[in-house]
């Protein structure tokens, strides 16, 4: 965590990898490949605990957690530590989780209380803090699974795809876990596995730059849910890029799989269809349930658009052309008696500039831009530069006034870069979203003096400020909803930039706003 070298990321891992037992292994994978353990205690109780063992004033660590951004960093300063280390310090990863971690999620809270202070006595600030972190299901660490899965690769002397891959989907940190992940036998994989994503760098240079378009293959950017669909052993699976399988939440798309060949895997978008593409808001409401009704179901109907064939008759394909897995595809899924699971047509230019007017025409269809493909392209694994480019059309902008600022998290505990921005209705400001990025160092640093000086009112770690400064913020889409009070949804939204130029009373209001939701749903 303390180097930027990937080769000395790497090799620190190897090292650890040749030292560390399986059951210990097995967990630091599990945490250094971005899983982390559901949150066991919330902050308002452990922050209760705190001002215990602390013996401080509760306002003095109110004030030492806002000042510090981080409260397991809070819980390693203000608790008072041993000197030496003792057995509950040499204690291994995978029994701290076993017999400790995990297991407090069924004590009752007084026994609760009573072993996390324990901890936090007994323990040096570092392993303090660590414990801390996985109590909150906060822990992360300066490593991507793609630097876990090299140096697992030269551990294990197997193929960093091999190691990928079987990151991949639903595993349970244990000893089997390890030595499975290490087995020089690739044929005995889990048949539920998704691959590996492959993922488009956003276009950073003219679209002229990259040849001759007859060597790219060019289709929509759809706003849905990237996932794959998977058929092996007569068995469907439905993986989200997220690796949360999603196959119970898609019934219908997991019905119209079984008609897939057997040892078929699919990339391609989940996207709400009535007819045609509905906007992303109308997927959502069959994100996040356990079940969905068939209420739901009717009402918002679902397509599987595919772009690419990663497995035919169970051969992984990802090493062929991109027109030959593109080929493969269109004959898999035109065989298909149904069109739930359909194909993501190409858009055909016979120039860049012709494609640039589609590009332009992207949100008549409901989608974000186009995709590039190079026509010769692998299927590689996450975000590389070079085959695949997103090229998205421009976002849409408003001006807006900030309202409301509040301190960050971690390095940025100390600075207010978290902002609520408002426009203008009845001579009034009315919240119409949040952002934290899109300034830079220079101006975060300017904007907090200016907040620190012009702060009107405070409601706990949020401050109103005077409605001086206009910001233009840049989103993806725009749409009505009943949860706002100002009735509208802004997709990704961030600073485009600061304008000193601007008067507050110069910012757009909420007819103008809504009037840009009626430009956008036209065009």
């Amino acid at each position: 965590d303390t180097t930027t070298s990937t080769n000395a990321k790497v090799a620190a891992l190897v090292r650890y990898f040749e030292n560390a037992a399986a059951a210990d292994a097995a967990w630091a994978v599990y945490f250094m490949s971005g899983r982390r353990v559901k949150r066991l205690l919330g902050r308002v109780k452990l922050k209760r605990w705190l001002v215990e063992a602390s013996q401080m004033d509760e306002w003095i660590v109110t004030d030492c957690y806002s000042a510090v951004g981080d409260l397991a960093e809070t819980v390693s300063l203000l608790v008072p530590n041993p000197v030496e280390s003792n057995e509950l310090e040499r204690l291994p990863l995978n029994r701290w989780m076993s017999e400790n971690i995990l297991p407090l999620i069924t004590l009752d809270e007084e026994v609760q209380r009573q072993r996390v202070q324990y901890w936090w006595k007994n323990l040096s600030p570092n392993s303090c803090f660590l414990v801390t972190k996985l109590l909150t299901g906060t822990l992360r660490i300066g490593v991507s699974k793609t630097i876990v899965a090299k140096a697992l690769s030269e551990f294990a002397n197997l193929p960093r795809t091999v190691i990928l891959h079987r990151l991949m989907g639903e595993w349970e940190p244990s000893n089997e876990f390890f030595q499975s992940l290490l087995d020089s036998n690739t044929q005995s994989e889990d048949i539920s596995k998704p691959y590996p994503f492959y993922l488009a760098a956003p276009l950073d240079k003219a679209v002229e730059e990259l040849g001759s378009p007859k060597t790219w293959m060019a289709e929509w950017k759809w706003d849905g849910i990237r996932a794959q669909v998977i058929r092996r052993n007569q068995h469907t699976f439905i993986w989200s890029r997220g690796e949360e399988l999603v196959s119970h939440r898609f019934p219908e798309i997991t019905a119209a799989a079984e008609q897939l060949p057997d040892g078929t895997v699919l990339d391609g978008e989940i996207l709400a269809w009535q007819e045609q593409v509905s906007p992303f808001d109308e997927l959502q409401r069959r994100l996040g349930r356990k079940t969905v009704s068939k209420k739901i179901l009717a009402e918002v109907p679902v397509r599987f658009l595919s772009y690419d064939c990663l497995e035919y008759q169970s051969q992984d394909i990802r090493q062929h052309p991109m027109w030959s897995r593109r080929q493969q595809m269109q004959s898999i899924i035109q065989a298909l008696p149904n069109n739930v699971i359909g194909i993501s047509d190409l858009v055909c230019a016979s120039d860049w500039h012709t494609l640039a007017q589609a590009r332009d025409r992207a949100r008549q269809y409901q989608v974000e831009g186009l995709m590039l493909k190079h026509i010769d392209s692998t299927y590689g694994n996450g975000r590389q530069k070079g085959a695949w480019w997103k090229w998205k059309v421009d976002p849409l902008t408003m001006d807006a006034v900030m309202m409301y600022a509040q301190a960050g998290h971690g390095r940025r505990a100390t600075l207010f870069t978290d902002y609520t921005f408002g426009v203008w209705h009845d001579n009034h400001l009315l919240p119409i979203a949040k952002a934290h990025s899109g300034l830079n160092n220079s101006e975060i640093n300017k904007l907090d003096r200016w907040i620190r000086s012009n702060t009107l009112e405070r409601f706990g770690p949020v401050r109103a400020v005077k409605p001086e400064q206009v910001f233009e913020l840049a989103f993806e889409g725009i749409s009505v909803s009943n949860r706002h009070k100002s009735g509208i949804s802004l997709r990704f939204p961030r600073i485009a930039r600061w304008r000193t130029d601007m008067r507050a009373d110069e910012a757009d209001t909420l007819t103008q706003v809504k009037e840009l939701l009626h430009v956008y749903r036209a065009s």
